[in-house]
């Protein structure tokens, strides 16, 4: 592009507002870590003058100090924001995590974002999660553009990275990934490095030198004109190729000079529609200077090329009964609907939540309804209640800066919203409605914890609570069997992460302990038993006999008590006495202290004493009984079983189901999904898949994603259920 003026920057220090959705772009930085996003987001804030020097902000905070995260961690777990101004358009820039673990952080940005900047390492190349978030950027019609980094490396070759972009990101139509400039570099050194010093733009025929550390033109000269005519040719034909003037490509090829005002007005379009890629180039400003190279492009871009939040298509909205709700997209008059897309605690003003407006006006001290839905099963209850917020501000690394207001369109904190938790609706208080939560990703590395102290123990339970309010991504669970509390995490880096918070935020000290899987016990074939309670020690004594039958039942049957007492043998009012005896000891396990299920408990006979019989003895006669006839035959040990299902590129097929195999697992098929891609289904018991979150990762190379659903219990293979009975020393 390169035709547009130089804009003044804003002054460092200055909240940045605008009064109209016109005037905003929503910009999330997309990458794996290390290719250099958050280098990219300091260079846009010095160019744009919203810092001073590189990597500082005004009262000394820095740009990447994101919140109160973990010491290093600061720059790769969490969703950060990062406004800007240029050419009179407000730039709010989402900068994103890179690890996998913190992927929920990266589907918020994409939430809140009407356009994504992918972010390549000309070193690198492209992973696969990188192409795996370009798909998902593709469903939904999401515009992008991608910026090649790290061209100051010796192994950077921006023309090799294009072509290796344009084969990921390309694969419907390689002419629609193109780039805009060329690196311009200086004469080799003694090293035989050539440093990159400015840009070519194929447009305009321009070369933007940046050696100063200001960008000055000057027109190329006679040998470079031949490599610049051929990029330029096929970036003209890509262009015309999206045109909307059907006539326009005949033209071209008839020999008509296009007036570079009409590509690029054409290539802008078609980047705001979301069918043409531009590759830029950008590096980092050298010491003192203002403008990093290729950064000046990249705001052009970005205020000329990005669409604004009008043409970004409003998310579901309904009422809180379900009933579907038009509205006009980011009309600045009317209802009020916005998103929590990040929460995050501050330690002097409480809970601060991170909110896109997508309709009306968001101002301070409005009472807004905060509604959530649909998360219980990640520990969030749905909730529906009034609060009144406190004051709106721009986020700027660690600090607050209050606006007036905030427009559709736009991205502001809030203050004091203390039931609001990631992805809730928030909305007039007179007209509550409910927006369609983003799609999030499947916690499946469970954690187990349990309190380091008495003191810790009493603040668990709220600092759990706070905690999974501030990422929907976790998922607490409360198991009932095992008894143990569990986190659900994406991977290690996300636990680890977890008990920092837990530790540094809300004081809370935990333990982590093996997780438990819920085993179960059943009868591996008939067996009858007698229990005799009978004690006399003064006074009333107790007596109780009864004799049973167990036998297996099909797996899911549960416990089944049927009554065959005949004759009056045990009298009627003591029988529910036996069941609850035998079921409470079925509850408890009979073997190695798992509960007993699938059996079918026969009540045959017994003895009572009129006098010293009653309700506690036979109760403990059927406990008895039911243990005697558990020494008379085989326990089965059960294991949970899960439904697994792996998406996975082809090429890591076989490696998948030969780990699979290795783990126990029986693999059901397999189908194609998509271009290159193959989900495997297979059984696998859970046993074998505590951590597989982090080994499927470790073999795809971050490639592959997996789903998991309870099917059942079924008997343990006899090595193993030894092995289990060994740990628990066959006790309960």
């Amino acid at each position: 592009m390169g035709e547009k003026a130089q804009s003044h920057p804003g002054a460092a220090g200055r909240a940045v507002t605008a009064d109209h959705p016109e005037s905003i772009r929503n910009v999330v930085l997309v990458g794996h870590s290390g290719a250099g996003k958050t280098t990219l987001v300091e260079a846009l804030a010095l160019t744009t003058g919203a810092v001073n020097r590189a990597g500082r902000v005004e009262d000394g905070g820095t740009v990447s100090d994101y919140d109160d995260i973990e010491h290093r961690q600061q720059r790769s777990v969490q969703l950060s924001l990062v406004p800007v101004e240029w050419d009179g358009i407000k730039i709010n820039v989402l900068d994103t995590p890179g690890y996998a673990d913190f992927v929920g952080e990266l589907r918020a940005g994409l939430r809140a974002a009407d356009a994504a900047l992918f972010v390549v390492s000309a070193s690198d190349g492209v992973d696969g999660s990188t192409r795996a978030v370009w798909e998902e950027c593709q469903a939904v019609g999401l515009p992008r553009a991608i910026v090649v980094t790290h061209l100051e490396s010796a192994r950077a070759d921006f023309e090799e990275m294009t072509r290796l972009c344009a084969e990921a990101f390309g694969a419907d139509d390689p002419d629609a990934v193109l780039p805009l400039y060329l690196p311009l570099r200086a004469p080799e050194g003694p090293d035989g490095h050539a440093p990159v010093t400015g840009l070519t733009g194929l447009l305009s025929r321009k070369l933007f030198d940046y050696s100063t550390g200001e960008r000055t033109e000057s027109e190329p000269g006679e040998d470079q004109l031949p490599g610049i005519e051929e990029a330029r040719n096929r970036l003209i034909e890509g262009i015309i190729a999206e045109s909307e003037d059907e006539t326009l490509m005949d033209r071209y090829l008839g020999g008509e000079q296009v007036d570079v005002k009409t590509l690029v007005q054409d290539l802008e379009r078609a980047v705001a529609r979301g069918t043409f890629f531009p590759v830029l180039a950008a590096a980092p400003a050298a010491d003192g200077a203002r403008q990093g190279l290729g950064t000046l492009e990249l705001l052009e871009l970005i205020t000329g090329g990005f669409p604004t939040p009008f043409e970004h298509p409003l998310p579901e909205v309904t009422t809180l009964d379900g009933r579907p709700r038009a509205l006009q997209p980011c009309d600045t008059e009317g209802p009020l609907v916005a998103e929590v897309v990040r929460t995050s605690s501050d330690p002097y003003v409480g809970r601060v939540s991170l909110v896109r407006v997508f309709s009306g006006t968001l101002r301070p001290d409005d009472t807004v309804h905060v509604s959530g839905h649909g998360m219980t099963d990640r520990g969030h209850e749905d909730h529906d209640v009034d609060e009144r917020i406190g004051a709106v501000s721009m986020a700027f690394g660690k600090q607050q800066r209050p606006v007036p207001h905030a427009v559709a369109g736009d991205l502001v904190c809030v203050a004091k919203l203390s039931r609001a938790e990631t992805g809730d609706t928030l909305s007039g208080k007179d007209d509550p409605l409910l927006m369609e939560p983003w799609q999030m990703p499947d916690p499946l590395l469970p954690l187990a914890i349990q309190a380091h102290s008495k003191p810790d123990e009493d603040k668990l339970s709220q600092g759990l609570a706070r905690l999974v309010a501030e990422d929907p991504t976790m998922r607490l669970e409360q198991n009932q069997d095992t008894h143990q509390v569990v986190l659900w995490c994406l991977g290690e880096a996300h636990a680890d992460v977890a008990l920092e918070r837990l530790r540094s935020r809300y004081g809370v000290q935990v333990d982590v302990v093996p997780h438990k899987v819920s085993l179960r016990e059943t009868f591996a074939g008939k067996a009858a038993g007698r229990g005799r309670h009978v004690k006399q020690s003064g006074g009333h004594g107790q007596y109780a006999i009864c004799e049973i039958e167990v036998e297996p039942l099909p797996g899911g049957s549960g416990i089944e008590f049927v009554d065959k007492v005949v004759g009056g043998a045990v009298p009627r009012q003591f029988i529910p006495s036996v069941e609850k005896g035998v079921r409470a000891q079925a509850a408890k396990g009979v073997a190695a202290g798992y509960p007993l299920v699938d059996v079918r408990i026969t009540l045959l006979d017994g003895k009572a004493h009129s006098v010293d019989s009653s309700d506690a003895a036979f109760q403990t006669a059927g406990a008895l009984a039911l243990r005697e006839a558990a020494a008379e035959t085989r326990i089965h040990l059960l294991e949970p079983v899960a439904e697994v299902g792996v998406l996975i590129p082809d090429d890591y097929v076989g490696p998948v189901m030969s780990d699979l195999s290795s783990r126990r697992g029986r693999v059901l098929g397999t189908e194609q999904v998509g271009t290159g891609r193959t989900l495997v289904r297979a059984e696998v018991p859970e046993f074998e898949i505590g951590r597989y979150a982090i080994d499927l990762r470790s073999l795809s190379h971050g490639t592959a994603r997996f789903s998991r659903a309870y099917a059942r219990h079924e008997p343990m293979p006899p090595q193993v259920a030894d092995r289990i009975r060994e740990q628990a020393g066959d006790t309960p």
